[in-house]
């Protein structure tokens, strides 16, 4: 922009220090790859902040799974712990998941 100014000003002896701009137009096409540019620009940091979000929730999982699996008392304790958060709601269902090698000793063979 300097240089064009010089240009157009120096045979007359003028020397233009400073330029305000105060009202810019720009072309809807060019508006709209702005606007474009800024969403894809949002979109990328959720992504990424879902992908930490996730990273931070599967660290906490495994911790307490690490932690239950040190003891089956805590374990059979969040089972039921699960099951009182089930059965809280009205008209809930429970499946009571069972061992295989439990049912088969209890069907006779043949």
């Amino acid at each position: 922009m300097q240089s064009s100014l010089d240009e157009a000003t120096d045979p007359w002896g003028i020397k233009v220090e400073r330029v305000e701009v105060k009202d810019v137009r720009l072309p809807v096409q060019l508006q709209r790859a702005m606007a474009a540019e800024a969403e894809a620009a949002r979109e990328a940091r959720a992504k990424v902040i879902a992908a930490q979000g996730e990273n931070n929730a599967s660290r906490a999982l495994k911790e307490a799974a690490d932690t239950i699996s040190e003891s089956p008392t805590a374990l059979q304790l969040r089972y039921l712990q699960t099951l009182n958060t089930i059965s809280a709601e009205k008209n809930s269902t429970i499946i009571f998941p069972l061992p295989i090698d439990l049912l088969s000793s209890m069907v006779p063979h043949k």
